[in-house]
């Protein structure tokens, strides 16, 4: 199942795509008697037997569903509203910290324990929506292509071999970063990842039983057509296991946290000379099993 928030009428719906991916149903047309308020209430109350009537009844080939296409509809990140900041790791991947290190004159080691950062984020932006580029604010617009986990059920504690079963799906998130802001607050990430609009999610939460762990997809990033970022989710220093262990570790993870796992080497910082974004330049995210997310910078 890909669940989806769109625009039905003004309003945001809740739907998933179906199978021809030509258009979405709604949960009201699936027969979901219970209205809920948005993606993050869904995830956190929805029943088992809610999750087994959308599944069964989204792969029918049935007319009588009134199916909103998706050429007729605006697709808006699937979680517009995250519960809290957006929970991320740096340096995930061993080409990634290499490139940082050249990029910032820095002299990150692999690390030995996961480096978190948190990314706030007062409204994610959806598919097809415009990265601002705020002049005057950052001259060092920067992208990054990461598998985002999205937390089903509230945990603390949580063993490795547990991890998956507080797993609801996954999306794409592009962590959108000015870099030169990261620089000019001594190299913390905080401040130069959460701009208004630098939080691109979506295009929709894949159900977690349409991905097998161990999670391993290719990841690859786009701009203007150009391939910049290549690699798999094999590649992670830390696994999505070892993530869940680590975090929930005395902090309680709650349905909808969202926890992005890091991004591979290809980053417009490591260019010489960098190629950081500039108004038109069309941003393309893809992530194996999941789709595309694609976004123009204003």
């Amino acid at each position: 199942m890909k669940f989806v928030t769109y625009l039905l009428n003004d309003v945001e719906t809740l739907g998933i795509v179906n199978s021809k991916m030509t258009g979405v149903y709604s949960f009201k047309s699936l027969g979901l008697q219970k209205d809920y308020k948005d993606m993050n209430d869904f995830i956190a109350n929805a029943t088992e037997s809610d999750l087994a009537a959308l599944k069964s009844r989204s792969y029918e080939e049935n007319a009588s569903i009134k199916v909103d296409l998706l050429e007729d509809i605006k697709l808006c990140a699937p979680i517009v509203n995250p519960v809290k900041d957006v929970l991320c790791l740096g340096l995930n991947y061993k080409d990634h910290v290499e490139e940082t290190n050249r990029s910032f004159n820095a002299n990150y080691e692999l690390p030995k324990y996961p480096i978190y950062f948190s990314k706030r984020v007062n409204k994610a932006i959806g598919i097809n929506d415009k990265i601002t580029n705020y002049q005057g604010v950052s001259e060092e617009v920067d992208y990054e292509v990461e598998l985002a986990v999205i937390i089903g059920k509230e945990g603390i504690n949580i063993k490795k071999e547990d991890a998956y079963d507080y797993v609801f799906g996954y999306t794409i998130m592009n962590d959108v970063s000015a870099r030169d802001l990261q620089q000019r607050h001594g190299g913390q990430w905080f401040r130069g990842k959460s701009i208004d609009s630098f939080t691109p999610l979506g295009p929709w939460i894949v159900y977690k039983d349409e991905i097998t762990p161990p999670v391993e997809l290719d990841v690859l990033s786009k701009v203007n057509g150009e391939v910049r970022q290549s690699s798999n989710t094999k590649h992670f220093i830390f696994d999505i296991p070892t993530i869940i262990n680590d975090l929930s570790a005395g902090m309680t993870l709650k349905p909808g946290d969202i926890i992005a796992t890091g991004t591979p080497s290809g980053v417009g910082m490591g260019f010489k000379p960098p190629k950081y974004l500039k108004s038109g330049d069309k941003v393309e995210c893809t992530i194996e099993g999941i789709g595309t997310l694609v976004n123009v910078v204003d």
